[in-house]
């Protein structure tokens, strides 16, 4: 890589990822924010498949390394001061480890309160990572309550 990406001190750079766009969406929907460290980028761009770093696990992951949901690398770019990315890709099932498409499914009103969620899981993340070995997904988004 020949460009100077400005990492932050522990060594990362922000990723965020977009749903390649299409005459049919040329919008492309952003699908997730992640992180990313020199080797998950060199990695990505050898595979063109997206991989990160995981704060919490301290490790390198291949995005779908555990769902199948895979990120095919369509293009890629940095911003104007280096410190962020944008990488355009072919989402293969939902983007989001909660079961959404989108990591940014939670839309909230001018007072930041939740507003009613608009779309359902595209899968059960707890089938998911449970038949994966992994501890039970427990942070999945609840609808607002009414009084």
């Amino acid at each position: 890589m020949n460009f100077n990406f400005n990492f932050n001190a522990d060594g990362l750079i922000p990723a965020i990822i977009q749903q390649n766009p299409t005459p049919e969406n040329p919008c492309g929907r952003v699908l997730m924010m992640a992180w990313m460290n020199r080797e998950a980028i060199e990695i990505s761009l050898k595979t063109g498949m997206m991989h990160y770093w995981s704060r919490s696990r301290r490790r390198l992951w291949y995005k779908g390394e555990m769902s199948g949901h895979t990120q095919r690398i369509v293009r890629w770019f940095v911003d104007c001061d280096g410190d962020t990315l944008l990488f355009h890709v072919d989402q293969a099932g939902g983007a989001c480890h909660t079961g959404f498409e989108s990591c940014f499914f939670s839309e909230l009103d001018r007072k930041g309160e939740p507003l009613p969620l608009q779309e359902k899981p595209l899968f059960n993340a707890n089938e998911i990572y449970k038949r994966k070995g992994e501890t039970e997904f427990t942070e999945r988004p609840q609808e607002e309550k009414k009084n």
